[in-house]
This record gives structure tokens, C-alpha cells and sequence, in this order.
């Protein structure tokens, strides 16, 4: 089969490799031409539709693994969408999405994939006319929704890797933006690769969203001290940074300021439910150390 992954990043780049693993012809666009060893490399921009069509050109699946900056989703995101749905409505492939839990909005209780999407916020409602526009373009498609992500080959936007387990398992400060004992769920890359595969190629995942097989939530000070004592280092010193100190950074930082959007999801527990996932694919989460120690290590 043939497979195009369009984005080369933390999960553009497993997703390839699993893909690749499994003997699949695997095509990866970017914006720079990389991608995994074995794929053929396309450079080319997600919202130059006839680019992309031409990319995509047999493709048997295509993968939207794209995330442009915060800031500039409502700008980014209608363009190379409309690329996206175009190119599947003309090669006829199977669109797979790469989504996350913005569109639902504050929920109280764990999340389904049943709940309405009633995000009033930017970034939330760019995501919810994403799959309200796939689902209206005839095509076969699926999204697959995690929370925040971490583990190997973390880039900077997955902050509990970067932010909160490297520097816990070296005797290093933690630094977080919110109150470090509220329960998040955390999402792990290669159970996101994993999950978009299998979504790919069962026809059971299609024409409905999906939530990617996710450990029960701990909060930052829970993965802080597992990931100390994982490493044999001392038991980590949690800093909050203060609230005020958190609004000011925004004003030099467009990814701050739009982090405060959504700072809903760190201020109340942030539970996802992937049981349907889990029961309809036989697959389940990563065990939790296994998860850690890989993210420590890589």
C-alpha cells in the first residue's frame, strides 16, 4: 500500500517508521523535504493544493501529522486542510487526522468521543470545523484525538518531556505553569504513531473519531517523582511559576500568550477516557515506566 504521512515532526516522523517497518511504500511531505530513512522525500507545503495532490497521487492513505504554531492556526489550518480534503477527494484515499481534545472545550468528568464539540475558544473551534468540514466532504476519514504528548523524540511542544521528566531523572529543577498536583492526561508519541496506523488501515475506524490509548492522568509532581526515582535521582524540587509572571511572558512570546487559551485544561482535572480504542482494536496503553524510561532515555 501506499501511504503518505504529510509532516516529518515528533509524530509525522514514528508514524513513517512504523509504516516503513510493516513494508509499506511510504511517501512523507514537509516543508523541508526530510523524513524517515526509506521514504520517499517530497518538499512541498501542506496548503499548495496542487503540491499536495501531486504528492499524493496513488496514495492508498494519506496522514494530515502537520501542527503549525499556536498563534497561527486560524491563519495555517483552513488552507492546508482544504489541500487535505481535496487530495483524498481525488486520489479517493483513506484521510487519517491527527487531532487532540481542544474541541470538546471545559468538560467535567473523562472525555469520550461522543461529546459534543462545544469549544468556544479559538484554537478549539478551528479543530471542531476541521472535523465538521471532513466528515461533509464524501470521503473516508477518521481523526485520532490525544492529550498532550511526550516521550522519545519529543520536540519542545511536548512539555512533560522536555520540561518536567528529563529534568526530574537529572537532579534538575522542575518548572511548571500551573498547579503541579491536578491529574492531566499525557499521551504517549509512539502509542500515537501506533494508534494512527491501525486507523489507517481498519476500515472499523473510519467516519468517527477516536482516542488514543492514554495511561490513567497524573499530575506533574506524580511524573516528576516516578521519573526521579525511575532514574535513581534525588526526589525532584517542583517551582510553579506565578500566575503573573506566567500572563508577562506572553507579551514576548506569541506560544505563551496563546497557551493561555486553553490553561483550562491544567487548572481542573484533564481525564480521557480511550476505552473504545482500546476494546475495538485490542490494544492498550503503554505501561506508564516503560513510557517514562524511554522518555528519559531518547
Amino acid at each position: 500500500m501506499r501511504h503518505v504521512v504529510i509532516g516529518a515532526g515528533q509524530v509525522g516522523g514514528q508514524l513513517a517508521e512504523l509504516l516503513l517497518a510493516e513494508g509499506h511504500q511510504v511517501v512523507q511531505v514537509s516543508r523541508s523535504g526530510s523524513g524517515a530513512p526509506g521514504a520517499e522525500k517530497i518538499a512541498a507545503s501542506a496548503a499548495d493544493a496542487d503540491a499536495l495532490l501531486r504528492a499524493c497521487a496513488g496514495a492508498d492513505v494519506i496522514y494530515n501529522c502537520v501542527n503549525p504554531p499556536y498563534h497561527r492556526w486560524p491563519l495555517d489550518w483552513p488552507p492546508m486542510h482544504a489541500a487535505m480534503l481535496r487530495a483524498a477527494q481525488e486520489t479517493g484515499a483513506v484521510l487519517v487526522m491527527l487531532g487532540n481534545l481542544y474541541a470538546y472545550g471545559p468538560v467535567s468528568g473523562p472525555m469520550t468521543e461522543d461529546l459534543p464539540l462545544a469549544a468556544t475558544h479559538v484554537k478549539g473551534r478551528v479543530r471542531a470545523e476541521m472535523w465538521e468540514r471532513a466528515l461533509a466532504a464524501g470521503i473516508r476519514t477518521t481523526e485520532i484525538r490525544g492529550s498532550d504528548f511526550f516521550g522519545p523524540g519529543s520536540t519542545g511542544e511536548a512539555y512533560l518531556t522536555t520540561q518536567v521528566i528529563r529534568p526530574a531523572a537529572e537532579n534538575r529543577p522542575v518548572v511548571v505553569l500551573s498547579d503541579p498536583d491536578v491529574p492531566h492526561a499525557w499521551t504517549y508519541l509512539p502509542d500515537v504513531a501506533r494508534a494512527l496506523l491501525i486507523a489507517g488501515a481498519d476500515e472499523r475506524a473510519w467516519g468517527r473519531p477516536w482516542h488514543v490509548p492514554t495511561s490513567k492522568a497524573m499530575t506533574f509532581r506524580e511524573v516528576a517523582e516516578r521519573s526521579a526515582a525511575l532514574a535513581g535521582a534525588r526526589r525532584p524540587r517542583i517551582v510553579r511559576v506565578p500566575r503573573m509572571a506566567f500572563h508577562a511572558m506572553g507579551w514576548g512570546s506569541p506560544k505563551m500568550r496563546e497557551l493561555r487559551e486553553t490553561l483550562y485544561q491544567f487548572e481542573a482535572p484533564f481525564l480521557l477516557d480511550s476505552s473504545d480504542f482500546e476494546k475495538t482494536f485490542g490494544v492498550a496503553p503503554t505501561p506508564i515506566d516503560e513510557a517514562l524510561v524511554a522518555s528519559i532515555l531518547k
